[in-house]
């Protein structure tokens, strides 16, 4: 297995837990209200989540691959959409209003789980992330693959982990993140479709038939 194939999956992976969403949002309303503590059960419980939802991609991904690159390529113009419309949806994103009520949670680690088990987004944001990310190394995709593959992924998953329960809590990032929320969710809907822009960039050349054999 190549190494690009492993570096990619640990940034997906990363990606998928640092850029920007619901949980990225509530984990910072938790660690804002209650401290590191509280988001890090959060993310402990969120990362039942995080792990199912990746496996289903990834097995996705290395199906679509040994059942040919075609169905790949679609896969990553579809995923590619999706990224670049949730993108331009944070893009549009509006104020919602000053001196909100944080949130507080009495159980953070069942409700990581629960919003990590039950996230609408869960499956199709992971699907696109590994999906723009692993691309590249479309032909090196197999199933013999799948047990390092998600070795690293969760690796990539503990690291993010352990980078946002590091900053979470902390006032300067309560009054940064209060000052700058609308940024922050626009930044995000940036690299949202910088993603959107890789996946059609690996996709494409394929259904044309200008890949390189």
């Amino acid at each position: 297995m190549s190494e690009t194939l492993l570096v990619s999956a640990f940034l997906a992976a990363l990606s998928y837990t640092l850029i920007p969403g619901p949980a990225f949002l509530a984990l910072l309303g938790i660690g804002a209200g209650q401290g590191r503590k509280a988001g890090a059960l959060f993310m402990g419980g969120h990362l039942a989540g995080d792990i199912v939802w990746s496996t289903l991609a990834l097995v996705a991904i290395v199906g679509a691959r040994s059942i040919g690159t075609a169905i790949f390529d679609i896969l990553g113009l579809f995923c590619g959409a999706y990224l670049a419309w949730i993108g331009w949806t944070a893009l549009r994103a509006r104020p919602k209003g000053e001196n909100r009520a944080l949130l507080t949670v009495e159980r953070p680690l069942r409700r990581g789980l629960i919003f990590g088990l039950t996230n609408p987004k869960g499956y199709p944001v992971a699907l696109a992330t590994f999906t723009a990310l692993l691309a590249g190394s479309a032909n090196a995709l197999e199933f013999n693959a799948l047990p390092m593959l998600l070795a690293v992924s969760l690796i990539g998953f503990l690291v993010a982990d352990v980078i946002l329960i590091a900053i979470i809590g902390a006032s300067v990032v309560r009054r940064f993140y209060r000052r700058h929320e609308l940024a922050i969710v626009r930044l995000s809907g940036l690299l949202f479709i910088g993603f959107a822009a890789q996946a059609v960039w690996h996709a494409a050349p394929g259904l044309f038939g200008v890949r390189k054999p």
